[in-house]
Protein backbone atom coordinates (compact mmCIF):
# COMPACT_ATOMS: atom_id res chain seq x y z
CA UNK A 1 0.00 0.00 0.00
CA UNK A 2 1.34 3.65 -1.04
CA UNK A 3 0.41 5.32 1.82
CA UNK A 4 2.36 6.70 4.11
CA UNK A 5 1.68 6.45 8.58
CA UNK A 6 -1.87 8.76 9.44
CA UNK A 7 -3.02 8.27 5.89
CA UNK A 8 -6.34 6.36 4.84
CA UNK A 9 -5.83 3.76 1.55
CA UNK A 10 -8.90 3.14 -0.38
CA UNK A 11 -10.04 -0.40 -1.11
CA UNK A 12 -12.34 -2.22 -2.97
CA UNK A 13 -13.48 -5.41 -1.44
CA UNK A 14 -14.38 -8.70 -2.85
CA UNK A 15 -14.93 -12.27 -2.35
CA UNK A 16 -14.11 -15.46 -2.87
CA UNK A 17 -15.64 -17.82 -1.44
CA UNK A 18 -15.93 -17.30 2.51
CA UNK A 19 -12.63 -14.77 2.51
CA UNK A 20 -13.31 -11.10 1.82
CA UNK A 21 -10.46 -9.52 -0.04
CA UNK A 22 -9.60 -5.76 -0.63
CA UNK A 23 -7.52 -4.17 -3.39
CA UNK A 24 -6.09 -0.45 -3.65
CA UNK A 25 -8.44 1.10 -5.84
CA UNK A 26 -5.57 2.68 -7.67
CA UNK A 27 -5.17 -0.55 -9.00
CA UNK A 28 -8.62 -1.03 -10.92
CA UNK A 29 -9.50 0.45 -13.94
CA UNK A 30 -13.62 -0.66 -13.66
CA UNK A 31 -15.34 -3.28 -12.91
CA UNK A 32 -18.13 -5.25 -15.16
CA UNK A 33 -20.44 -7.83 -15.36
CA UNK A 34 -19.10 -11.23 -17.43
CA UNK A 35 -20.12 -11.25 -20.80
CA UNK A 36 -19.72 -13.88 -23.22
CA UNK A 37 -16.72 -15.33 -22.27
CA UNK A 38 -14.49 -17.25 -24.94
CA UNK A 39 -12.30 -20.10 -23.83
CA UNK A 40 -8.77 -20.46 -25.65
CA UNK A 41 -6.86 -23.65 -26.15
CA UNK A 42 -4.09 -24.79 -24.05
CA UNK A 43 -4.34 -21.71 -21.66
CA UNK A 44 -3.22 -22.10 -18.13
CA UNK A 45 -6.35 -23.44 -16.20
CA UNK A 46 -6.55 -20.30 -14.40
CA UNK A 47 -7.50 -18.20 -17.52
CA UNK A 48 -10.99 -18.46 -18.01
CA UNK A 49 -11.17 -17.25 -21.72
CA UNK A 50 -10.99 -13.92 -23.42
CA UNK A 51 -13.98 -11.29 -23.43
CA UNK A 52 -14.27 -8.22 -25.70
CA UNK A 53 -14.30 -5.28 -24.02
CA UNK A 54 -15.16 -2.20 -25.91
CA UNK A 55 -13.28 -3.47 -28.98
CA UNK A 56 -10.31 -4.68 -27.12
CA UNK A 57 -9.83 -8.37 -26.26
CA UNK A 58 -8.82 -8.17 -22.16
CA UNK A 59 -7.75 -12.16 -21.24
CA UNK A 60 -10.29 -13.02 -17.98
CA UNK A 61 -8.29 -14.62 -15.03
CA UNK A 62 -10.38 -16.65 -12.31
CA UNK A 63 -9.26 -15.84 -8.97
CA UNK A 64 -10.53 -18.95 -7.58
CA UNK A 65 -8.67 -21.08 -10.04
CA UNK A 66 -5.77 -18.87 -9.54
CA UNK A 67 -6.02 -19.14 -5.55
CA UNK A 68 -6.30 -22.65 -5.65
CA UNK A 69 -9.76 -22.76 -4.75
CA UNK A 70 -12.78 -24.91 -6.29
CA UNK A 71 -14.00 -23.04 -9.03
CA UNK A 72 -17.89 -22.24 -9.03
CA UNK A 73 -20.28 -21.37 -11.83
CA UNK A 74 -20.86 -17.99 -12.97
CA UNK A 75 -23.92 -16.03 -11.58
CA UNK A 76 -25.48 -12.71 -10.93
CA UNK A 77 -22.99 -11.43 -8.32
CA UNK A 78 -20.02 -12.58 -10.43
CA UNK A 79 -18.06 -9.72 -11.30
CA UNK A 80 -14.81 -8.58 -12.91
CA UNK A 81 -12.27 -6.70 -11.84
CA UNK A 82 -10.58 -5.02 -15.01
CA UNK A 83 -6.57 -4.20 -14.05
CA UNK A 84 -3.91 -2.77 -16.69
CA UNK A 85 -0.53 -4.63 -15.71
CA UNK A 86 2.63 -3.68 -17.71
CA UNK A 87 0.71 -2.73 -20.90
CA UNK A 88 -1.66 -5.60 -20.65
CA UNK A 89 -5.31 -5.33 -19.71
CA UNK A 90 -6.33 -8.33 -17.78
CA UNK A 91 -9.77 -9.06 -16.27
CA UNK A 92 -9.57 -10.61 -12.41
CA UNK A 93 -13.03 -12.89 -12.24
CA UNK A 94 -14.15 -13.20 -8.47
CA UNK A 95 -17.75 -14.11 -7.00
CA UNK A 96 -18.84 -10.63 -6.34
CA UNK A 97 -17.49 -7.51 -5.40
CA UNK A 98 -19.17 -5.88 -2.05
CA UNK A 99 -17.92 -2.37 -1.81
CA UNK A 100 -15.27 0.28 -1.41
CA UNK A 101 -13.61 0.80 2.00
CA UNK A 102 -11.28 3.21 3.60
CA UNK A 103 -9.25 1.43 5.66
CA UNK A 104 -6.80 3.67 7.99
CA UNK A 105 -2.90 2.54 7.72
CA UNK A 106 -2.46 2.23 11.56
CA UNK A 107 -5.06 -0.77 10.58
CA UNK A 108 -2.89 -2.41 7.78
CA UNK A 109 -0.81 -5.24 9.79
CA UNK A 110 1.79 -7.50 7.41
CA UNK A 111 1.46 -10.84 7.19
CA UNK A 112 3.22 -13.39 9.10
CA UNK A 113 6.68 -14.65 7.65
CA UNK A 114 5.76 -18.00 7.55
CA UNK A 115 3.22 -17.40 5.07
CA UNK A 116 5.04 -14.56 3.19
CA UNK A 117 7.65 -17.04 2.85
CA UNK A 118 5.63 -19.42 -0.26
CA UNK A 119 6.04 -18.02 -3.46
CA UNK A 120 1.97 -18.77 -3.30
CA UNK A 121 1.79 -15.54 -1.58
CA UNK A 122 3.73 -13.14 -3.13
CA UNK A 123 0.73 -11.10 -4.49
CA UNK A 124 -0.50 -10.86 -0.70
CA UNK A 125 0.23 -7.50 1.06
CA UNK A 126 -0.88 -7.51 4.20
CA UNK A 127 -4.00 -8.25 6.08
CA UNK A 128 -6.37 -5.02 6.95
CA UNK A 129 -8.10 -4.65 10.42
CA UNK A 130 -12.08 -4.07 9.95
CA UNK A 131 -14.98 -3.55 12.52
CA UNK A 132 -16.62 -6.22 11.08
CA UNK A 133 -13.32 -8.88 10.92
CA UNK A 134 -10.15 -9.01 8.47
CA UNK A 135 -9.37 -8.30 5.66
CA UNK A 136 -6.61 -9.98 2.88
CA UNK A 137 -5.12 -7.31 0.57
CA UNK A 138 -4.03 -8.25 -2.17
CA UNK A 139 -1.60 -6.93 -4.80
CA UNK A 140 -3.74 -7.47 -8.55
CA UNK A 141 -0.36 -6.53 -10.54
CA UNK A 142 1.65 -9.83 -8.72
CA UNK A 143 -1.42 -12.09 -9.15
CA UNK A 144 0.53 -13.11 -12.55
CA UNK A 145 4.27 -12.85 -13.21
CA UNK A 146 6.07 -11.64 -15.88
CA UNK A 147 5.94 -14.82 -18.26
CA UNK A 148 2.23 -15.35 -17.72
CA UNK A 149 1.74 -11.49 -18.64
CA UNK A 150 3.55 -12.01 -22.03
CA UNK A 151 2.07 -15.47 -22.64
CA UNK A 152 -1.48 -13.78 -22.42
CA UNK A 153 -0.34 -10.72 -24.25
Amino acid sequence: MQAMKGETVQVIVFRLGEERYGVDISQVREIIRPSQITKIPNAPDFVEGVINLRGQITTIVNLRKRFGMVPKPIDNDTRIIVVEYNNAVIGMMVDTVNEVKYLPQKDIESLPSIITSRESAKFLKGVGKLPDGLLILIDLNKVLNEGEVEKIR
